[in-house]
Formats: structure tokens, C-alpha cells, sequence
């Protein structure tokens, strides 16, 4: 089983924890970034580190950076690298972009399709760019030559349909487990409206995960990561809500109200199942391996949340390994 980790949130360095990660037989380190931290900055650190294991951004987004500066910082890191590098980007939020990069949140969707099309056409082998689009227009410059696949980050449907259109593949959060098959058949249409094939586009969910000897004390854990999620992303609350409507309103009503141990509290266990892995370490192991047997799955991505404590990271990350 190919399976891949998001760098956790851990008191040791990035390297040691990178060196871990490639150590235990995971096939992936993908960085997350927010603020505080740059996520190509942390993949050139690992890749001076780290043998073969594969690199990725989950995820970068579409408007703090051009689409030039995301394919040339892409390309360098494919420079560095030992194993593959892939890219993945996504709109992120109205909060992060307005209210931490003071930009206007303008037709993401768009703009993730454009940005996509253009980091595709700057890391070509070949030729000099050109490009006339909605969000951007490139006039006469070289390609890069760098091999880098562009993975989006897409929830909605027709986020779901540019990524069909024009990704290398898909990176989901927060879609139910068993709803992959029903949500990639979005991409899947607009691959072949567009003349791809749906099987060249991988699908790689994150799985947010934790593994304890009290499998509440792990599901607690899953509980706090889907309610920052749901209660604090507007985007993210539509997608749990198509599986749990009333439960992901009180989860968000209470996240709005300030109550966070309340928006945990409304979190069921229904709904850690659907959307994450939580339990004894044989619990855990089976029910990641029930989510990569799924058609529709390529590789998972390991996800420790961010509310969990060291001990609850190195136990989750070696109970997963392949």
C-alpha cells in the first residue's frame, strides 16, 4: 500500500522528524502551510536529508503566489530532490487570504484552473509560454523543463471539475471515506469532457489519524481536527454537511459561539469513522487499509492532527507505517 505523511507538528526538527518519516517506509512527506512556516523552504530542508522518499505541498495557495513564482520555486525543489516532487495547490480560505495576505478572495476556482494550466506550461519540456487567460496573462517565456505534477486541493464541484480538466490529481479533506468513488466521478466527467483519462489523476485524501490504547482517547484527537475544520471553513463545513447536515451546523454554531470543547463535543463518532482513522493500533491499521483498498484511492495521506501531543504522533505515524 502506497501511503504518504503530512509533516506533523512535533518539538523535534524537521529533519529528524523527515528522516523518521522516510526511515519508517512511508512513500510521501507532504508540507502543509498556513503561516509561520514556508512549505518549500521545509521541503528543501528534507530533501537535503532524506534518499528517495517522494515530496509534495499540501497545499500551497493560488494567491499569495504567481503562478511563475509557484512553478520556479517547484522547479528548484526538483533540483534538489532525490525522488519525485508534486505540487499541490488549492484556493484555501476567504479568512487566510483576506484577512492574512490582504487579498481579495476573487473567483478561486478560476483561479486555481488558471494557475494549474500555467505551472503545467512554465514546467513543460519544451517551448516558451504563452497564455491569455481570465486571471492571468503570460507573454514569451521559457519553460522550466521540471517534473512536476500539479495536485489540487478541491472540494466543491466545480473545483472538482477544474481538477478534472487540468490536474495531475486530487487531494480531498473532509470527503466521507465512502463517498470518494461518488465525488471523483465529478473529476472523472470533466477528464473526459476535456479528452483525458480519469486514471492518469491520482487521488490522494488526507486521512487524519490517531492511534492510542484507548481508542477514545485517539478518537478525541480526530474529533478536534474536524471541528476546527468544520467549524472554522465555510467550504469544509458544505462538504461534511452533504453526509452530516445537522451535526456539522451545531459543530460550526458552536465554533462560532467561541464554545470549542462544545464543537468537539457535537463531533460523533459516526462522524470520526467516516472522515478519519482513530483507535488501538490494530484498530487504526485496519481501517487504513479499508481506505486504501477503496478503487478510487491512490495513495493516503497520513494526518496527524495538530492538537496531538508527541507521544500520540510517534505512535500514530509507527503504528501506520507500511
Amino acid at each position: 500500500m502506497t501511503r504518504g505523511v503530512l509533516l506533523p507538528n512535533v518539538s523535534e526538527s524537521t529533519t529528524e522528524v523527515a528522516t523518521r518519516i522516510e526511515e519508517l517506509g512511508y512513500d510521501s512527506i507532504w508540507t502543509g502551510e498556513l503561516w509561520g512556516t514556508d512549505a518549500f523552504v521545509q521541503l528543501t530542508t528534507i530533501a537535503a536529508h532524506t534518499e528517495e522518499i517522494a515530496l509534495g505541498t499540501a497545499i500551497a495557495n493560488v494567491f499569495s503566489r504567481s503562478p511563475a513564482v509557484l512553478a520556479g520555486a517547484a522547479a528548484s525543489l526538483d533540483e534538489v530532490a532525490s525522488g519525485p516532487v508534486r505540487l499541490g495547490v488549492g484556493p484555501s480560505t476567504p479568512k487566510a487570504i483576506e484577512d492574512l495576505h490582504g487579498l481579495e478572495y476573487d473567483r478561486p476556482v478560476r483561479r486555481m484552473h488558471e494557475t494549474v494550466e500555467l505551472v503545467k506550461a512554465y514546467t513543460a519540456d519544451e517551448g516558451r509560454v504563452e497564455y491569455d487567460g481570465e486571471c492571468f496573462s503570460v507573454r514569451d517565456f521559457p519553460a522550466l523543463e521540471a517534473d512536476v505534477p500539479v495536485y489540487t486541493a478541491a472540494l466543491g464541484p466545480a473545483a472538482r471539475r477544474a481538477t478534472g480538466r487540468v490536474a495531475g490529481g486530487w487531494l480531498p479533506h473532509n470527503v466521507p471515506f465512502d463517498g470518494l468513488s461518488e465525488a471523483f466521478e465529478t473529476v472523472a466527467e470533466a477528464a473526459r469532457e476535456a479528452e483525458r483519462d480519469p486514471g492518469t489523476i491520482d487521488v490522494a485524501p488526507y486521512v487524519p489519524s490517531a492511534v492510542a490504547e484507548d481508542p477514545e482517547e485517539a478518537r478525541g484527537v480526530v474529533r478536534g481536527h474536524l471541528a476546527y475544520y468544520v467549524g472554522s471553513g465555510e467550504g469544509y463545513r458544505r462538504a461534511v454537511g452533504e453526509r452530516f447536515p445537522e451535526e456539522a451546523e451545531r459543530i460550526a454554531d458552536a465554533w462560532r459561539a467561541g464554545e470549542r470543547g462544545r464543537a468537539r463535543e457535537e463531533v460523533t463518532d459516526a462522524m470520526v469513522g467516516a472522515l478519519g482513522v482513530a483507535g488501538t493500533a490494530e484498530e487504526a491499521r485496519s481501517q487504513l487499509a479499508e481506505i486504501a483498498d477503496l478503487d478510487t484511492v491512490d495513495e493516503p495521506i497520513v494526518v496527524v492532527p495538530s492538537n496531538a501531543d508527541d507521544a500520540t504522533v510517534e505512535r500514530t505515524l509507527e503504528a501506520l507505517a507500511p
